[in-house]
């Protein structure tokens, strides 16, 4: 672990650079060409359920395009200028879920996903800021990083690419494989490939204030049941019968007051909101599911792994998986949290006392 992180501990890393300071690691993980060949990217970004992007420079402008692309459409770019990038690799190869598994010193609830960039000399993206902190981890190539910690952060107008108007470097660093760049949020950065290259993005989720009270006005809309219906028995003669009468707001006041949520309410959102699957994912159930006696004697022999799309976090006795909650104690508590931290339980684990939620679990395909 320290050597992924330039030699810190992850608890020297969260005190000294996370949220605040850029890191560069040399050699975090020495070795690492990355688990991709430039036409199984290209493979990956002709799938119909992959996000994938297509971003190519022309002089000082950039052009983005929106897969799933065709094969043909890659054969006609240029040998300059060009990146493919393909979202939520730890989805698609379970090697994207294992690299992901070696940032576990952040919280789940905090991890967003694992991209991947395919790049020619040349390509990028352009000089641009995330809001989320982020680990870049070069593969196969050699990409140049420059980057600034700026205020100026007005990007160039009727552009589809969020790129800056403005960029003016600070520091620049040529990254080869296994090296691994950290940076905060609002850290403006460029990336140039120096030769084909991949890099490997494991992003955090940093939702707005505004998303928190969004989600959290959904959930008390689905959640609450308030009784009774507007009565006015007392009604008086208005002298402007268009006028919002005293009566009538001050009942509608009494009725929002009512309204009340506690720290229950807030765990309740919050789990089911940071576990909840991105609206382009889904599951699929087995086609020809084991019974629960032969489902148990397998998960016995060979272990049990969440599906790279399921999430899985925890409070107390609540447990939320994919936007559902469930209440959970016992025997149970304790493989379900073994589950939750390391995404998998190993063979011979007696599973038991949680055999009916495992089994569940399997047939909704949340579980390999």
């Amino acid at each position: 672990m320290t050597s992924l992180l330039g030699g810190l501990t992850p608890q020297n890393f969260l005190t000294r650079h996370w949220h605040k300071t850029p890191l560069l690691a040399r050699a975090a993980i020495p070795g690492f060409l990355g688990f991709l060949t430039p036409a199984e990217i290209k493979k990956l970004a002709t799938r119909a359920d992959v996000q994938s992007r297509l971003v190519i420079r022309i002089g000082t402008r950039f052009e983005l395009r929106h897969g799933p692309f065709r094969p043909i459409d890659f054969k006609s770019l240029p040998d300059r200028d060009w990146t493919v990038l393909v979202q939520e690799l730890n989805h698609w190869i379970p090697e994207g879920a294992d690299l992901l598994n070696q940032f576990n010193f952040a919280p789940h609830a905090r991890l967003d996903d694992l991209m991947v960039s395919y790049a020619v000399p040349g390509g990028g993206v352009g000089p641009h800021f995330d809001s989320y902190d982020v680990f870049l981890l070069q593969g196969f190539g050699e990409r140049r990083w420059s980057i600034a910690k700026t205020r100026d952060l007005e990007l160039i107008p009727n552009s589809d690419l969020k790129i800056l108007k403005r960029f003016k470097s600070q520091s620049t660093w040529d990254l080869d494989a296994g090296d691994m760049l950290y940076l905060p949020p609002q850290y403006a950065h460029d990336g140039v490939a120096l030769s084909e290259c991949f890099t490997y993005s494991i992003g955090f989720r940093a939702p707005t204030h505004q998303e928190w009270v969004d989600n959290f006005l959904d959930y008390l809309r689905d959640s609450l049941v308030v009784k009774g219906r507007y009565a006015d028995p007392d009604l008086a003669l208005q002298s402007h019968p268009a006028e919002l009468s005293d009566q009538l707001l001050g009942q509608i006041r009494n009725i929002l007051q009512s309204v009340r949520w506690n720290d229950a309410d807030i765990l309740s959102c919050v789990g089911r909101t940071l576990s909840e699957p991105k609206n382009h994912i889904f599951f699929e159930r087995p086609e020809k599911p084991l019974t629960k006696a032969r489902f148990m004697a397998k998960a016995y022999e060979k272990g049990l792994r969440l599906n790279p799309r399921s999430r899985l976090l925890f409070r107390g006795n609540s447990l939320f998986i994919n936007g559902e909650e469930i209440l959970f104690k016992g025997g149970a508590r304790r493989i379900l949290i073994q589950l939750a931290n390391n995404s998998q339980l190993s063979a011979g684990c007696d599973l038991t006392a949680a055999a009916d939620v495992l089994y569940a679990w399997y047939l909704e395909g949340w579980l390999d």
